[in-house]
């Protein structure tokens, strides 16, 4: 899965925000620094953000932008759809019944990039912007095991 530097930027900016906020609005100028992150790409972003109703913006002198709720509240995923950044390993588009090949199938791998797609969904879901500033992400990683088929020479205790 690619994830471009929209999503990227966007849980940085926010994890930022969630660490600095103090209850009082952060200037974008300040993330951007901190961050080193162009300010007119901020102001794109949070425009997003905003409506995705993830952060409040407030106007005037010491204005800026709040978490519209508690850090640990607001999920990764959240952030990364917020900016229209799809969570997706394969090359079919979503929702769309044509496959990713010239002939309108799909490849043979399909499956296994959904599946990929649907952990990466999983993981982001279940990490807030909470445990990222806390330190807490180790913590959320997801051990995936099958128990569909197992090597050679490996039996079950029941068996």
């Amino acid at each position: 899965m690619k994830l471009t530097t929209k999503g990227r930027y966007a849980v940085m900016a926010m994890a930022d925000l969630a660490r600095h906020s103090d209850g009082s609005p952060v200037a974008l100028a300040e993330i951007a620094d901190r961050q080193e992150i162009s300010l007119s790409y901020l102001e794109q972003l949070f425009a997003k953000l905003r409506r995705g109703e993830l952060v409040k913006s407030v106007r005037g002198p010491g204005g800026g932008y709040l978490l519209s709720r508690d850090a640990g509240d607001i999920r990764i995923s959240d952030v990364i759809l917020a900016v229209d950044e799809p969570i997706k390993a394969t090359r079919c588009e979503l929702g769309s019944p044509k496959g990713c090949m010239p002939s309108a199938g799909r490849c043979i791998t399909h499956d296994l990039w959904e599946g990929l797609s649907h952990q990466i969904q999983h993981f982001l879901s279940s990490v807030s912007l909470g445990d990222v500033i806390d330190g807490r992400v180790a913590e959320r990683q997801v051990v995936v095991t099958d128990t569909r088929r197992k090597p050679a020479g490996i039996a079950n205790a029941a068996d």
